[in-house]
């Protein structure tokens, strides 16, 4: 148990103290943002659309969310992240206070999509700070703990809003959001300083510079961004379709549902951290991660296929974590470590967009086949999902292998 608890703190030494404030805002912002894993129930409970309606207003999230990655990309390679992150935080906030006041479907269609570009173009500045504040030995631990913070916050944030929406409804939750990313920017203003350091202008920085669209001749890259949109497209269907699941199979209450996400979370925060650390001592290639990852996904998604048992969602969750805390981590550092200097906020916007698409056409396609098909047909839908993130994952491995 001693060494155990010694390997646990271990997992968490070396550190920058810049990466553990970004921790903490990430922690305090998360668990502000209550209402979005309740938006499938919002749409079709409270506001009353079917699901087909739903479908088409995540399609709206997740183009927003698109866009949202692409420009922050753009401004992070021109402004630098600090600022980006900042301003997106600041206006995300004040615009999840109002979207609540939006009750229409082409309302909500084009204020979602407003809120989640100002919202996403926060990501690929987040995740070219971790390169600025983190040394190259760190970058994955450091990256496991804003996610384990991240996750904290998830799973504090859906077990307290199912809470408020049985005896206050929704209303509030927007309000909870919408404070929440203003007082985490006010935090990272205060307690992180934008980095002074210029980058050396070498020759190859020069000349990466004269060619901003080299992320898109990088084929290797486009490879791995296929993996990360079908990991998506299975990952995201936890958000958008398994609330409804289970609500409509198993009569779930919000509050109930929230509890599940702490199975997810309470995995994450116990064990992430010692196991990254575990792996990073083994020089396994990242590679062989990620294809593992979307093995497990898949196959958790297989298991649900079944649904006599209330225990098989509990197996579908830890095996979804399990892979969830492979696939995410490092599929983050490989994106990280693929980025050619200068150029990273392309490079992490595209990174970042892969996602965005898979939310778009995992929200719709998985809602639109539960209308018209039933979970059951979904269910095995999203584990072909996971089969071509493996096809494409032992492909990335021989390219790599190849030096490619």
């Amino acid at each position: 148990m001693k060494i155990l608890f010694k390997n646990y703190i271990e997992s968490f030494q070396g550190l920058s103290k810049e990466i553990w404030y970004l921790a903490l805002i990430s922690l305090i912002n998360r668990a502000g943002t209550m209402v979005i894993p309740f938006l499938s129930l919002y749409f079709t409970k409270n506001l009353d659309f079917s699901k087909g309606d739903a479908g088409w207003i995540f399609v709206f999230f997740g183009l927003g969310s698109a866009i949202g990655g692409w420009l922050g990309g753009k401004l992070t390679d021109k402004i630098g992240f600090y600022k980006v992150m900042i301003i997106s935080l600041f206006i995300t906030g004040l615009s999840f206070i109002g979207l609540q006041y939006i009750t229409s479907f082409w309302g909500l269609c084009f204020g979602i999509l407003f809120v989640m570009i100002v919202a996403d173009t926060f990501r690929p500045a987040i995740y070219v700070s971790l390169k600025a504040y983190s040394k190259p030995e760190n970058r994955t631990r450091s990256l496991a703990l804003i996610r384990l913070a991240i996750n904290a916050g998830m799973g504090i944030g859906p077990t307290v809003a199912g809470l408020i929406i049985v005896t206050r409804g929704y209303s509030l939750l927007f309000w909870i959001d919408g404070i929440t990313c203003i007082l985490a920017i006010a935090l990272f203003y205060y307690l992180v300083k934008e980095p002074r350091k210029k980058p050396i202008e070498t020759k190859e920085n020069l000349d990466l510079k004269k060619d901003n669209n080299i992320v898109y001749k990088d084929f290797t890259y486009w490879v791995f961004i296929g993996i990360c949109f079908f990991m998506g497209m299975a990952f995201f269907q936890l958000v958008v379709t398994m609330p409804l699941y289970y609500e409509e199979i198993f009569n779930l209450n919000e509050f109930e549902i929230g509890l599940f996400w702490v199975i997810n979370i309470a995995i994450i925060v116990v064990f992430e951290m010692p196991f990254i650390n575990y792996l990073e001592k083994k020089h396994i290639p990242v590679t062989k991660h990620i294809l593992i990852a979307c093995l497990l996904m898949g196959l958790s998604f297989f298991v649900i296929f079944q649904n006599f048992w209330i225990g098989i969602l509990i197996i579908h969750m830890i095996m979804m974590t399990i892979g969830e805390m492979l696939g995410f981590p490092y599929t983050n550092k490989f994106a990280l470590n693929r980025a050619k200097e200068g150029v990273e906020g392309s490079y992490m916007a595209l990174f970042a967009i892969a996602f965005s698409l898979s939310h778009i056409f995992s929200s719709k396609i998985g809602l639109s086949i539960v209308d018209n098909y039933g979970y059951q047909i979904n269910w095995l839908v999203t584990c072909t999902y996971g089969a071509l993130a493996v096809v494409l994952s032992l492909w990335l491995q021989k390219r790599i292998k190849n030096n490619l």
